[in-house]
């Protein structure tokens, strides 16, 4: 086989897998905002594409008389944003440290970060539960911020901590020279040298509420305090009152601010993710 045939064959294989993933990844959501504008409730008759399409359940949403949504997704957007600012925060000063300081217990921090990440949150379900009622913080929302927020540490540390090393400590020592203190050389040097790594994990710690259902659900007990994971499931959870069509209404909502934030960071999104993997 000659050098033509070869590029061509692997030119297609190429563009071959990507329509297969392209449908492995489009089907379920043009089914979902398909169901989303079927009449009814159930998904037994609903159509990929409806013939008699409706804006009923979006209606429905929206109307605070039939639906808490809006109320729902004001709580999610709420511990979102905080969770995402907290976080990036506490992940900056966490990572700019263990980046730019030798100290006694550093490589032990690290390992422990290392461990810590490969233990989901709902595995100490039972701590976070106990520590939440010990605290008062059952059916609060700070409670899941707090827990969201300690539980993107030790992996956006890791993270952070690979693309700061890429960033030249001459840069720290020149700074220091001109009677910069450690404080503002964060600030003013390294942080703004870190945007794309920032961007990353700010749209990471900003999407992990509105995918969270498990924890929301132990700890959050009144309706008026539910996230949108723990709303929409009591829509399809009721015995008689299954809104599937409605759900997908809701779920189709959920992607609008995570998409609007993503488009926002997009430019730096690439280039902090792959740059924050190369060291470690």
């Amino acid at each position: 086989m000659n050098t033509k045939r070869r590029n061509t064959l692997r030119l297609t294989l190429s563009y071959l897998a990507i329509i297969i993933m392209a449908l492995i990844i489009f089907y379920p959501i043009v089914w979902i905002v398909g169901s989303s504008f079927n009449p009814g409730n159930s998904l037994s008759g609903s159509t990929m594409i409806p013939k008699d399409a409706t804006l009923m359940h979006y209606k429905k949403l929206f109307d605070h008389a039939q639906s808490d949504y809006l109320t729902w997704y004001w709580n999610t957007l709420k511990i979102s944003t905080l969770t995402m600012l907290f976080s990036v925060i506490m992940v900056s000063l966490t990572a700019y440290s263990f980046s730019r300081y030798r100290f006694v217990g550093r490589k032990n921090g690290l390992m422990t970060f290392l461990i810590l990440q490969m233990i989901p949150n709902f595995a100490a379900l039972i701590a976070i539960y106990v520590l939440a009622t010990l605290t008062g913080l059952i059916d609060t929302h700070l409670g899941l911020i707090l827990i969201y927020t300690g539980g993107s540490i030790p992996m956006n540390t890791y993270l952070m901590k690979g693309y700061l090393d890429t960033i030249p400590k001459e840069l720290d020592e020149s700074a220091r020279m001109d009677g910069a203190g450690h404080f503002r050389i964060f600030a003013q040097i390294i942080m703004p040298l870190a945007k794309p790594i920032i961007a990353v994990i700010a749209l990471f710690t900003f999407i992990a509420p509105f995918t969270d259902f498990i924890i929301a659900r132990i700890l959050l007990r009144s309706e008026e305090n539910y996230t949108l994971a723990v709303g929409l499931y009591q829509m399809i959870a009721k015995q008689f009152g299954n809104e599937f069509t409605l759900f997908a209404a809701g779920a189709v909502l959920i992607a609008v601010p995570i998409t609007i934030l993503f488009l926002l960071l997009q430019k730096y999104f690439v280039t902090g993710l792959s740059a924050g993997g190369i060291k470690g």
